[in-house]
């Protein structure tokens, strides 16, 4: 395993080397490019109409050691400019940042001539980083000025570079790569920055993996010994499902901190700085794929178990939305970083799900209908249910459709997105049965008889085991042209339709033999037939 994982690794940096000379080239951030909508300024020549092309343009200038050049993207304060040593506050500003200074990766930085508008700095400052100077860090500002056309430029501001100190004698500057590599290699330059940065790049990117690695194996390791049951499901799961993510996340904090320690040149790192983004939200897109994974196969198992076979369909359905829901987000974020314009993308992507919705309307009604189902479980599959006019067993729940097998064995087809909005009778959660029969007895019954019959229909009752004995009772109701009417009421004790019918058949039997001996009888439906004799009429 550990010579698999170092192949991927050098196999990685190989791949990594031919884009090596791309990704010495700066990205155009001129900013000059507006989007539609927005005032089009006319191109500076230094590139400052937005943040993100002033730190360019400085960083360029710098570290090609031209430093009039540089001091062109500092504020001159009127107050001080006799006394404002420009060029020496960009040396100053260039050795600071190399040292205990960061810069925002490029995509955090505004390619927009009007800079954040967000972030609660005001209209015309942005924040690109910050500077550490005896123990006391303070933010990097640009703010936005006017140039002689009226057209914006940004400059780093008059309150950053008052912090800068223009004497930097005490400022220890040596650092590994100075210390350790030979000469000829400092001195070799390769797109502007020497070839022992570089080489150091690749070092500390292997260098930061592999202690990556180690520190998460560790972890992996020790987690079991301190909390038993994280060897088991689904603890294990999620241990599993963090290990590459945090991988990644460790080897891009690591290459940050020992590319800084070891004092690559910040040129090199901002030109890494997309890179370390894109990483991190691929990191984190995979730790969210990983967990999607780890819940989805418990539920999944769990719902196994409880013989819930609709559930199970609509956990895979969720869990391959989400992923791709995920995986859309992801490329969104990731295109927004390397510099496109997904304004327009997600705006067509808008209006291409609304015309979707449109079309697929029934679809997405019977997918919310099917996930209600799923939720309250009015239904199972096996239940014996009347639904609308429709009675039979559930025999399968589907994503868009729910089918009933009927008492004629034919198989009825209900789409959920109607099926939930209809009145359903579940049979299956019935714990006992009503035993209600109406007994019609003849007119001539005696009020003794009566009287005799409702306590012996009731003994009837009362011993028999199944029958629950609250309530269970006989009354005398009627009486009508059908005869005298007498009411059971009672419950059995049981779910079982089977075992109910037989419990029903025998207490109507031994309720008969009650009536029969009683001396009366059950009416019969009669009927009286008038017949007359038609004479005619008389002439």
């Amino acid at each position: 395993m550990k010579n698999n994982k170092l192949k991927i690794l050098l196999l990685g940096c190989l791949l990594l080397l031919p884009h090596l000379p791309a990704l010495a080239q700066l990205p155009a951030m001129s900013g000059d490019t507006a989007r539609p909508g927005r005032t089009v300024y006319p191109p500076d020549t230094l590139g400052r109409r937005t943040p993100r092309g002033t730190v360019d343009g400085f960083l360029k200038a710098s570290y090609q050691n031209d430093y009039k050049k540089a001091a062109l993207y500092i504020r001159r304060d009127p107050a001080l400019r006799k006394r404002q040593n420009t060029v020496r506050q960009a040396q100053a500003l260039q050795t600071l940042l190399e040292v205990n200074g960061r810069i925002y990766p490029y995509s955090w930085i505004s390619n927009e001539p009007e800079g954040k508008t967000d972030d609660n700095l005001g209209p015309n400052l942005d924040r690109i980083g910050a500077v550490t100077i005896d123990n006391e860090s303070f933010d990097l500002i640009l703010e936005s000025y006017k140039d002689k056309e009226g057209n914006p430029i940004w400059l780093f501001s008059t309150q950053t570079i008052e912090h800068i100190p223009l004497r930097l004698d005490d400022l220890d500057t040596s650092t590994f790569i100075s210390d350790t590599f030979p000469s000829f290699l400092q001195t070799r330059k390769w797109s502007g920055v020497p070839v022992s940065h570089w080489i150091a790049t690749i070092l500390v990117l292997i260098f930061s993996y592999l202690v990556a690695v180690g520190i998460c194996r560790l972890f992996i390791f020790l987690i079991p010994k301190v909390y038993k049951k994280a060897g088991e499901e689904p603890y294990i799961g999620v241990i599993r499902a963090f290990s590459l993510p945090m991988q990644l996340n460790l080897a891009v904090w690591g290459f940050i901190y020992f590319g800084k320690e070891a004092g690559i040149s910040l040129v090199v790192r901002q030109r890494f700085s997309n890179l370390t983004v894109i990483v991190g939200v691929v990191a984190v897109v995979l730790l969210i794929w990983q967990l999607l994974d780890v819940i989805g196969i418990v539920t999944e198992r769990r719902m196994q178990r409880s013989r819930n076979q609709s559930a199970v369909s609509a956990i895979l359905f969720l869990r391959r939305a989400l992923k791709t829901t995920l995986v859309i987000i992801g490329a969104i974020v990731i295109l927004d970083t390397v510099g496109f314009d997904v304004t327009t993308g997600i705006a067509a992507l808008g209006i291409g799900g609304i015309a979707l919705a449109l079309g697929t309307q029934k679809t997405v009604e019977n997918f919310v209908g099917s996930v209600t189902i799923i939720a309250d479980q009015p239904v199972r599959v096996g239940d014996f249910c009347k639904i609308g006019d429709i009675t039979g067993t559930i025999e399968r729940i589907g994503m868009r459709a729910t089918q009933v097998r009927t008492n004629d064995r034919t198989i009825v087809t209900i789409p959920n997105g109607e099926l939930s909005s209809l009145k359903i009778e579940n049979y299956a959660y019935r714990e006992k049965f009503w035993f209600h029969p109406i007994f019609y007895l003849r007119l001539d019954t005696t009020p003794g008889q009566i009287r005799q019959l409702i306590t012996d229909l009731k003994r009837v009752l009362m011993v028999h085991p199944r029958v629950n004995p609250a309530p269970a009772r006989v009354r005398f109701v009627e009486i009508g042209l059908n005869g005298v009417k007498l009411e059971v009421f009672a419950y059995v004790d049981t779910g079982d339709a089977d075992v109910f019918l037989e419990i029903q058949e025998e207490l109507l039997l031994q309720m008969m033999d009650v009536v029969t001996a009683s001396g009366t009888g059950f009416t019969l439906p009669s009927q009286t037939l008038y017949l007359s004799k038609d004479h005619g009429s008389q002439q």
